[in-house]
Protein backbone atom coordinates (compact mmCIF):
# COMPACT_ATOMS: atom_id res chain seq x y z
CA UNK A 1 0.00 0.00 0.00
CA UNK A 2 1.31 3.44 -0.96
CA UNK A 3 0.95 5.98 1.88
CA UNK A 4 2.41 8.95 0.03
CA UNK A 5 0.32 12.08 -0.11
CA UNK A 6 -1.70 12.36 -3.36
CA UNK A 7 0.19 14.55 -5.83
CA UNK A 8 -2.54 16.64 -7.50
CA UNK A 9 -3.69 19.93 -5.94
CA UNK A 10 -6.85 21.93 -6.35
CA UNK A 11 -6.73 25.20 -8.30
CA UNK A 12 -5.14 28.24 -6.57
CA UNK A 13 -8.23 30.35 -7.35
CA UNK A 14 -9.99 28.23 -4.72
CA UNK A 15 -8.65 30.57 -2.04
CA UNK A 16 -10.31 33.58 -3.68
CA UNK A 17 -13.59 31.70 -4.14
CA UNK A 18 -13.61 30.56 -0.51
CA UNK A 19 -12.82 34.10 0.63
CA UNK A 20 -15.81 35.45 -1.30
CA UNK A 21 -17.94 32.71 0.24
CA UNK A 22 -16.60 33.62 3.70
CA UNK A 23 -17.41 37.28 3.03
CA UNK A 24 -21.01 36.35 2.23
CA UNK A 25 -21.24 34.44 5.52
CA UNK A 26 -19.73 37.41 7.37
CA UNK A 27 -22.37 39.73 5.87
CA UNK A 28 -25.10 37.41 7.14
CA UNK A 29 -23.59 37.51 10.64
CA UNK A 30 -23.47 41.32 10.48
CA UNK A 31 -27.10 41.44 9.37
CA UNK A 32 -28.01 39.32 12.40
CA UNK A 33 -26.20 41.78 14.69
CA UNK A 34 -27.99 44.70 13.02
CA UNK A 35 -31.28 42.83 13.45
CA UNK A 36 -30.52 42.42 17.13
CA UNK A 37 -29.87 46.17 17.41
CA UNK A 38 -33.18 46.98 15.71
CA UNK A 39 -35.15 44.54 17.88
CA UNK A 40 -33.39 45.89 20.97
CA UNK A 41 -34.36 49.48 20.11
CA UNK A 42 -37.97 48.61 19.25
CA UNK A 43 -38.78 46.27 22.14
CA UNK A 44 -36.71 47.85 24.86
CA UNK A 45 -33.10 47.65 25.83
CA UNK A 46 -31.61 44.18 25.94
CA UNK A 47 -28.38 43.48 27.81
CA UNK A 48 -25.44 45.15 26.04
CA UNK A 49 -23.21 42.16 26.79
CA UNK A 50 -25.18 40.09 24.25
CA UNK A 51 -24.56 42.74 21.60
CA UNK A 52 -20.82 42.84 22.33
CA UNK A 53 -20.60 39.04 22.29
CA UNK A 54 -22.44 38.94 18.95
CA UNK A 55 -20.17 41.61 17.45
CA UNK A 56 -17.07 39.83 18.76
CA UNK A 57 -18.20 36.46 17.40
CA UNK A 58 -19.07 37.99 14.02
CA UNK A 59 -15.62 39.59 13.76
CA UNK A 60 -13.76 36.45 14.84
CA UNK A 61 -15.76 34.16 12.55
CA UNK A 62 -15.41 36.64 9.67
CA UNK A 63 -11.64 36.87 10.19
CA UNK A 64 -11.31 33.09 10.23
CA UNK A 65 -13.62 32.42 7.25
CA UNK A 66 -12.16 35.18 5.08
CA UNK A 67 -8.45 35.24 5.87
CA UNK A 68 -7.34 32.10 7.71
CA UNK A 69 -9.38 29.04 6.72
CA UNK A 70 -9.20 29.40 2.88
CA UNK A 71 -5.38 29.38 2.86
CA UNK A 72 -5.18 26.44 5.25
CA UNK A 73 -7.86 24.53 3.36
CA UNK A 74 -5.99 25.03 0.09
CA UNK A 75 -2.76 23.71 1.57
CA UNK A 76 -4.29 20.44 2.78
CA UNK A 77 -6.56 19.40 -0.11
CA UNK A 78 -5.02 16.96 -2.61
CA UNK A 79 -6.16 14.12 -4.82
CA UNK A 80 -4.87 11.56 -7.30
CA UNK A 81 -6.62 9.51 -9.95
CA UNK A 82 -5.11 6.06 -10.34
CA UNK A 83 -6.05 3.13 -12.53
CA UNK A 84 -7.95 1.28 -9.80
CA UNK A 85 -8.87 4.02 -7.30
CA UNK A 86 -9.36 7.69 -6.58
CA UNK A 87 -7.32 8.97 -3.63
CA UNK A 88 -8.59 12.11 -1.83
CA UNK A 89 -6.99 13.72 1.22
CA UNK A 90 -8.15 16.73 3.21
CA UNK A 91 -7.99 18.14 6.72
CA UNK A 92 -5.51 19.81 9.01
CA UNK A 93 -6.25 18.54 12.50
CA UNK A 94 -8.22 15.48 11.45
CA UNK A 95 -6.74 14.24 8.19
CA UNK A 96 -9.30 12.38 6.12
CA UNK A 97 -7.99 10.07 3.43
CA UNK A 98 -10.46 8.35 1.12
CA UNK A 99 -9.54 5.63 -1.35
CA UNK A 100 -12.48 5.07 -3.67
CA UNK A 101 -12.25 1.87 -5.74
CA UNK A 102 -13.18 2.43 -9.39
CA UNK A 103 -15.46 -0.62 -9.23
CA UNK A 104 -17.58 1.10 -6.53
CA UNK A 105 -18.15 4.37 -8.37
CA UNK A 106 -21.75 4.75 -9.52
CA UNK A 107 -21.71 8.21 -11.08
CA UNK A 108 -19.66 11.39 -11.30
CA UNK A 109 -21.02 14.95 -11.40
CA UNK A 110 -19.55 18.40 -11.77
CA UNK A 111 -21.13 21.19 -9.73
CA UNK A 112 -20.84 24.97 -10.02
CA UNK A 113 -22.46 27.55 -7.81
CA UNK A 114 -22.39 31.23 -8.73
CA UNK A 115 -19.10 31.91 -6.92
CA UNK A 116 -17.29 28.94 -8.48
CA UNK A 117 -18.75 29.85 -11.88
CA UNK A 118 -17.35 33.39 -11.57
CA UNK A 119 -13.87 31.97 -10.94
CA UNK A 120 -14.33 29.31 -13.68
CA UNK A 121 -14.03 26.49 -11.13
CA UNK A 122 -16.11 23.40 -10.44
CA UNK A 123 -16.48 20.72 -7.79
CA UNK A 124 -16.21 17.08 -8.85
CA UNK A 125 -18.63 14.78 -6.98
CA UNK A 126 -17.91 11.06 -6.99
CA UNK A 127 -20.84 8.94 -5.79
CA UNK A 128 -20.67 5.39 -4.50
CA UNK A 129 -23.45 3.31 -2.96
CA UNK A 130 -22.51 4.57 0.51
CA UNK A 131 -21.57 8.22 0.11
CA UNK A 132 -20.52 11.08 -2.13
CA UNK A 133 -16.91 12.29 -2.16
CA UNK A 134 -16.03 15.74 -3.44
CA UNK A 135 -12.94 17.32 -4.92
CA UNK A 136 -13.60 21.07 -4.65
CA UNK A 137 -12.46 24.02 -6.72
CA UNK A 138 -10.96 22.40 -9.79
CA UNK A 139 -10.49 24.37 -12.99
CA UNK A 140 -13.62 23.67 -15.06
CA UNK A 141 -11.67 22.01 -17.88
CA UNK A 142 -9.81 19.83 -15.36
CA UNK A 143 -13.07 18.80 -13.68
CA UNK A 144 -14.60 17.78 -17.02
CA UNK A 145 -11.45 15.88 -18.03
CA UNK A 146 -11.31 14.06 -14.67
CA UNK A 147 -15.02 13.26 -14.86
CA UNK A 148 -14.53 11.59 -18.24
CA UNK A 149 -11.32 9.85 -17.13
CA UNK A 150 -12.89 8.43 -13.95
CA UNK A 151 -16.00 7.40 -15.86
CA UNK A 152 -13.90 5.47 -18.39
CA UNK A 153 -11.77 3.82 -15.67
CA UNK A 154 -14.87 2.90 -13.65
CA UNK A 155 -16.48 1.36 -16.73
CA UNK A 156 -13.36 -0.73 -17.43
CA UNK A 157 -13.19 -1.75 -13.78
CA UNK A 158 -16.85 -2.82 -13.78
CA UNK A 159 -16.33 -4.86 -16.95
CA UNK A 160 -13.47 -6.73 -15.25
CA UNK A 161 -15.66 -7.67 -12.28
Amino acid sequence: MDFKRPKERIHPKAVKAWRVNGSCSFLIYLLMVIGYLIVSNVFGPFPKIILWIAIGLALIIGFLKILVIPSIRMRYWCYEIREHEVDIQSGLIVIQRSLIPMARIQHIDTEQGPILRYFKLATLSISTAGTTHKIPALKMETALKLRDQISALARISNEEV
